[in-house]
Order: structure tokens, then C-alpha cells, then sequence
């Protein structure tokens, strides 16, 4: 399998090499040249656990890792989750949850993450390379990205993230990380700048080169093909097409579970919840990619205006036509506004905002009905599946633990303390971060 850019100025790129180059050098992202067809395969792998599923799935695409390696780098990442079927399956009413928290850091982003450090190490050991890892974070990225490289020798990461826009909990999974590789960088600004400052350092393509930078942030490859698994898997549960119910902001896990369906998996309808930063829901019941004002929520890693794996999304919607695509994004680039004709209403998305209020209902309803506890990432895609017409079996993504926002679940149920024996434990450690003004060069200067 190769790979190629959604601008056109990168192709035959091996899955090694995309993994260590992360955003194209020409500033697109990555995809492979073709989607393959897994329809022949599906029955054999109904009966198979997360990891077997994953090794069978990865090793289409990481073709050029020897493949009992690549099955002990699998093995290996999954052996830090403390459930024994890592995504389990939970039945909650009228809707079905996969619980994607159960990692190290009790989010989502470690069952992609977790593996990307161990694949990060493989490829750094052959070739002999150091890389310094750039990420940005809204708030889970960047802990579990840390906890995926943290001690490794031929690694330095460094994490861009909002001054005091991101929980306390959150912040202090990154910043109390004693590893010497770990570089946690508070900006004064919002997840976007954040974002923008780390695409506009890519962009230098003699910096990114003279410094060996690489990315963990969902513009790499390899952490959404990692998410492709686990939609994949739970879709293989049920005996009718599956409808998934994402709480969306950088449109990375929900372009996940859209490439599985692509790919064969029987899926249905996509289900794209967002907060009050709502641009992908506009963009789908318009047509119009819009950037608006960044609104901050009780669900901090939707805080999103700008999301970075929509590109892929656009690469297959305009039938891999780099030259639309280009238009499309210099438009936006330009005037914080790109239009289609109408609405993409044949891709196959459903899209709806939540805003505070819907949350802490969603949250308080489902806890009275259940007894369980959500997250607010989580409780957005539950009201978002509430709010759009679904035919057939709807899976909601809980996409973190409750306990990493108890002020939220706090005004929600003041009655409940959600709380985590791995968040307790951060409480009295002693702290590292920088902060810096939003600007390229403070950036840069990170690497001096």
C-alpha cells in the first residue's frame, strides 16, 4: 500500500514513511491510494477480539512491517488498557455505547495513540532517526499522546495547547509527566491558534527537515487508521447496518468511521454531534464551511472552528480531485468561508448541534434512567442521536471517562463525585510547562 497527498505533490509514500513524515510535505494530508474492499473478509472476522481485528485490518495498510512484528507492536499497545475486550460494549437504553476510555489516560485518543507509540519506535529504531513530535491538543490528544512516547529515547514530544482552556485534569495528565522527552507548551491563545501555529511550522519545509519534526495529531495517518479499527469491530456485532453517533471536533473519528464504511463495514447513517462550535453541523445542512467565533464549553475538546481532517473528507467527497480540493481550502484560507453548490446531502452524515443546556439535560436523563454516568463529549453525541431521525441499531462513541470533567458532571448531578484513582493521583504532583504568546516564532524557538 502507498500513499499520496490530498494536494497531489506527495505520492508512492510508503505507510513507514507516512508515519514518520505525518502532514504532506506540500501541506496536504495523507491517504492511501486506494480504499480497499474487505466485504470478502467480513464473515471470517465477525468472531474476532479487538486486537486480532486490528492485525487483521492494519496489516492491509502497514504492508511494508513484517507482520508478526506488526502484530507484536498491536499486542503490545493494547496491553495498557485495563478492560479485557479494550473497547467494550455497553447496552444503555435505546442506544448502545462503545467505551473508548478505558487506556491510560482514560480517553479515546489512547486506542490510536498508544499503538502510533509503538509504532513510532519501530521505525525509529531501523532507520536510526530522532524525531521531535509536534502536537496540538483541545485537551485529550496531547496526554495520550504523551503517554504513548513518554521515555522513549529516540523521541521528543512536544504539546501546544490552549492557556487555561483545557480542564485542570487534563492539564495536569500532561504537565506532571516527569519523562525528560516531554515538552508541555501553554499557549495564550485558543485550540485553534494552537492548531494553526503547528501547520504553519510544518509548512517550513526546511525547519520541519532541519529539526526532523513529525505529528501525532489526527492529520497522521496512522492514528486514523487506528480508529478505523474499533468501528469497524463494533459494527461486525450486530446483524443490520449500524448507525454511529460522534461528538465531533477535528472530524478525525467520525472521518474514521466513514472510511470503514467506505472500506465494507455495514454502516449506515454518521451521526455528527457538536457543541456550540458548530461548523461541521452548518456544513452539512448547508454546504457552507464557515469559521466562526470559538465558543468555550463544557466540552472543551469540541472547542473547534477548524477542522483538520475535514481535507480528507473533501480529498473522496470531490472524487479525489486535488485541484477542487485546493480551491476549496485556499478559499477558505483566504476568507474563513468555502462553499459547495448545495448541501452534501448524498454523503451519508447526519449533523446536528448541542449546546450547554441539551448537555446537562442529556446527562441528567440519562443518569436518571440508568445510573450511568457521562462525559460531556459523550453526552453531545447521545443528544445528537436523540435529535436525528436513526432507522436500525445507533451506537454512541464515549469518547472519555467522566471523572477528567467533574466541574461539568458536577452542574449536571451535583449529587454524583465522578471520580478516577488515576486522576486522584495527579492531584500533588509537581508540574512542568512553558507559556508562550501565539506567535511562529515562540514556537520555533521551542526547538532551539
Amino acid at each position: 500500500m502507498k500513499y499520496c497527498s490530498t494536494r497531489g505533490g506527495v505520492n508512492g509514500v510508503s505507510f513507514q514513511q507516512s508515519l514518520l513524515m505525518g502532514l504532506g510535505s506540500d501541506g496536504g494530508l495523507l491517504v492511501p491510494e486506494y480504499i480497499p474492499n474487505i466485504v470478502p473478509q467480513l464473515e471470517d472476522w465477525r468472531s474476532l477480539d479487538f486486537p486480532s481485528l486490528a492485525k487483521e485490518l492494519i496489516s492491509i495498510f502497514a504492508d511494508d512491517i513484517e507482520r508478526s512484528t506488526l502484530n507484536d507492536l498491536i499486542d503490545q499497545a493494547y496491553t495498557t488498557f485495563d478492560h479485557p475486550e479494550v473497547v467494550p460494549i455497553r447496552e444503555l437504553g435505546d442506544v448502545t455505547l462503545v467505551e473508548l476510555f478505558h487506556g491510560p489516560t482514560l480517553a479515546f485518543k489512547d486506542v490510536a495513540l498508544q499503538l502510533l507509540g509503538q509504532l513510532f519506535e519501530h521505525a525509529l529504531t531501523k532507520d536510526g532517526r530522532h524525531l521531535n513530535i509536534l502536537g496540538a491538543t483541545s485537551g485529550d490528544t496531547g496526554s495520550a499522546a504523551i503517554a504513548g512516547v513518554r521515555g522513549q529515547e529516540k523521541i521528543d514530544i512536544f504539546i501546544l495547547y490552549p492557556n487555561e482552556k483545557v480542564s485542570h485534569l487534563q492539564e495536569l495528565q500532561m504537565t506532571t509527566v516527569p519523562d525528560s522527552n516531554v515538552h508541555c507548551v501553554a499557549v495564550n491563545g485558543s485550540f485553534d491558534d494552537c492548531q494553526s501555529l503547528m501547520k504553519e511550522v510544518f509548512a517550513d519545509l526546511e525547519f520541519k527537515e532541519a529539526h526532523s519534526l513529525g505529528a501525532v495529531n489526527s492529520v497522521n495517518w496512522a492514528r486514523v487508521l487506528a480508529q478505523v479499527v474499533y468501528y469497524g469491530y463494533v459494527s461486525l456485532k450486530f446483524n443490520e447496518p449500524v448507525s454511529f453517533c460522534v461528538p465531533t471536533g477535528n472530524f478525525g473519528n467520525v472521518f474514521a468511521a466513514y472510511l470503514a464504511r467506505k472500506m465494507g463495514f455495514p454502516i449506515a447513517e454518521l451521526v455528527v454531534g457538536t457543541n456550540e462550535n458548530d461548523i461541521l453541523a452548518r456544513f452539512f445542512r448547508s454546504g457552507e464551511y464557515a469559521r466562526g467565533d470559538v465558543h468555550h464549553t463544557l466540552s472543551p475538546a469540541m472547542d473547534i472552528q477548524v477542522a483538520s481532517n475535514f481535507e480528507r473528507f473533501l480529498y473522496y467527497y470531490f472524487d479525489c480531485d486535488v485541484e477542487r480540493l485546493q480551491a476549496f481550502m485556499n478559499d477558505f484560507q483566504k476568507t474563513g468561508a468555502a462553499h459547495l453548490d448545495s448541501a452534501p446531502d448524498d454523503a451519508g452524515f447526519l449533523a446536528t448541534s448541542v449546546n450547554t443546556e441539551e448537555t446537562l439535560a442529556i446527562l441528567r436523563d440519562v443518569y436518571a434512567e440508568s445510573g450511568y454516568v457521562l462525559d460531556p463529549h459523550t453526552a453531545v453525541g447521545v443528544a445528537a442521536s436523540k435529535k436525528c431521525p436513526i432507522v436500525g441499531p445507533k451506537v454512541c462513541i464515549a469518547t472519555a471517562h467522566p471523572a477528567k470533567f467533574p466541574d461539568a458532571v458536577k452542574r449536571a448531578l451535583p449529587e454524583v463525585d465522578s471520580r478516577h484513582p488515576t486522576l486522584d493521583a495527579l492531584v500533588d504532583k509537581a508540574e512542568r510547562k512553558v507559556v508562550i504568546e501565539p506567535t511562529l516564532e515562540a514556537v520555533k524557538a521551542l526547538f532551539d
